[in-house]
């Protein structure tokens, strides 16, 4: 058996990834997927550009107030915004996503505020936003577990959506995207749910950012072969994409929610991207790769390919300067912004810890309130005399009776 063999570069994409334009803003035509820019017109064009800056420039704020003590933690997915703009210009408004926690660009794209984002991040709110106002779940942070949610939820989409016929699933039907990156690839859930969806046909895309590295472990280690090829095992189709590449995302995405919507059941879409920045604030990237791979990716970012794209087709407008420096001028209020929604976030701005027992179940449940009580002994046992929280109200004495 032929063994795969390694890329030559950092760079090199797999055998049979699909790669639109070129670092150097060169597009090439695809029989297959280039069809599908035809829904890319010069007000989605710069929409996918500004949603990219401006969550590079927050991203960048989020690490300079985690390293000021303004944060918990900080979870940066700059190097990944081509993937994350392509993927969410070719959904539907109605889609619903269910992120891990590094789909930034994403959430803000669907209308979550900065501020909104970094409240998780602060522990000043369970989530930050409610999901049914923007058709995104919260951010999962157990590994791989929204692949399971997402899978149920197209479940119920696909019950829901029983009978209809081709025309008004094109029109009207929705699909999950679940999002996951190569780490997460071999958790157990991640095959629970593509075994479940190939089973019922459902209408979810496995939506993979390969960004080479899960924590300190290169892809390499997680698979020998395309993580997008995992897909025919399970039945349903796998492509790999150049993730740094926004016009490709848009155009694989597009197919793959196209077929999802349309009742021909799942696919699997891997995005061959990179991580910039460290895993988290809490990791020192430079102990596991070298500055020579950081530098290879360097030159195919993918904000300077798409830049170079409007640039050189006109899409950026009558003054693309001025486009351009409105952009980098919304990123840096965004940036303001986000810094005074932080320091905001204290005293009555911030929700008791103990309140997050309250929204496990729509019902009370007798050992959610157990671990409450605990919770709040634990905690009075932190405080000074003066400073004790309240005693626990008589529901909760029962309930640890």
């Amino acid at each position: 058996m032929n063994e795969p063999q390694p890329p030559t570069t950092a760079t090199e994409l797999p055998d049979g990834a699909v790669r639109l334009l070129d670092a150097d803003g060169t597009l090439h035509q695809d029989p297959r997927f280039t069809p599908y820019l035809a829904g890319l017109d010069e007000s989605a064009l710069q929409r996918m550009y500004r949603l990219m800056a401006t969550e590079r420039r927050v991203d960048s704020e989020g690490t300079s107030l985690q390293r000021q003590g303004q944060l918990s933690l900080w979870v940066p997915a700059i190097g990944q915004e081509g993937a994350q703009a392509g993927a969410l210009t070719a959904l539907h408004d109605s889609d619903w996503i269910f992120p891990t926690y590094r789909e930034h660009l994403f959430a803000l794209g669907r209308g979550v505020t900065p501020g909104q984002l970094f409240e998780l991040f602060r522990g000043a709110a369970h989530a930050g936003w409610t999901a049914e106002d923007h058709r995104l779940q919260p951010y999962t942070l157990v590994l791989a577990a929204q692949t399971l949610h997402a899978t149920g939820y197209a479940w119920g989409i696909q019950r829901d959506q029983a009978g209809w016929d081709a025309d008004r699933l094109q029109r009207e039907g929705q699909i999950a995207l679940a999002c996951f990156g190569d780490g997460a690839s071999s958790e157990g859930d991640v095959h629970e749910s593509m075994v479940f969806a190939a089973s019922f046909n459902l209408p979810v895309v496995f939506f993979c950012q390969n960004n080479q590295w899960a924590i300190s472990v290169p892809a390499s280690t997680q698979t020998r072969v395309p993580l997008a090829q995992r897909a025919a095992g399970y039945g349903f189709e796998g492509v790999t994409v150049d993730g740094n590449d926004p016009l490709a995302m848009y155009a694989v995405t597009a197919w793959a929610a196209e077929q999802a919507r349309t009742g021909a059941g799942p696919v699997l879409v891997e995005a061959h991207t990179f991580r910039v920045g460290a895993h988290t604030t809490a990791d020192d990237p430079t102990k596991y790769r070298t500055r020579e791979e950081e530098a290879a990716w360097a030159g195919v970012d993918p904000m300077a390919r798409l830049e170079k794209y409007l640039r050189a087709t006109g899409a950026a407008g009558t003054d693309p300067d001025g486009f351009f420096a409105d952009v980098a001028a919304e990123g840096e209020r965004l940036a303001a912004q986000s810094r005074e929604a932080v320091l905001a976030m204290t005293g009555d701005a911030i929700a008791p810890l103990d309140a997050v027992f309250d929204t496990v179940y729509a019902e009370p449940h007798p050992l959610v309130a157990e671990e409450k009580a605990w919770h709040r002994e634990w905690q009075a046992g932190f405080a000074d005399a003066a400073d004790a929280i309240d005693a626990p109200d008589a529901a909760d004495e029962g309930s640890r009776a």
